[in-house]
């Protein structure tokens, strides 16, 4: 276990009806981290029972890592889905908790 490894589960509620389409942009933005130095895991969920409820589960290198990945998704110029458009399909404030990854299948070391 690396105790400089970050993790989170981030969790979003979609305006009614529209948790497809947060979970459809999510994944847009997962894609562009998939070679973003210090992103081990970037999985979307998409909750069984209630659809309109997602979750991004993230493991990171370390808080550096975290921090390069939001400032280049603040600044850049063509990105496939802003920022601004994921949370206007947010109804209310996402939720967040930190983690600390141990292991497991799926993530290196």
């Amino acid at each position: 276990m690396s105790e400089a490894r970050v993790g989170r589960l981030m969790t979003a509620k979609a305006h009614p009806g529209r948790g497809g389409e947060l979970a459809a942009a999510l994944v847009r933005v997962a894609g562009t981290l998939r070679d973003f130095p210090g992103c081990e895991l970037y999985v979307i969920n998409q909750d069984r029972a209630d659809p309109d409820t997602v979750y991004a589960f993230e493991v990171w290198s370390d808080e550096a890592a975290v921090n390069a990945a939001l400032e280049a998704a603040r600044t850049a110029e063509d990105p496939p889905v802003s920022m601004a458009d994921v949370m206007a399909l947010v109804d209310g404030r996402p939720q967040r908790v930190d983690l600390v990854p141990c292991g497991g299948v799926g993530l290196a070391g």
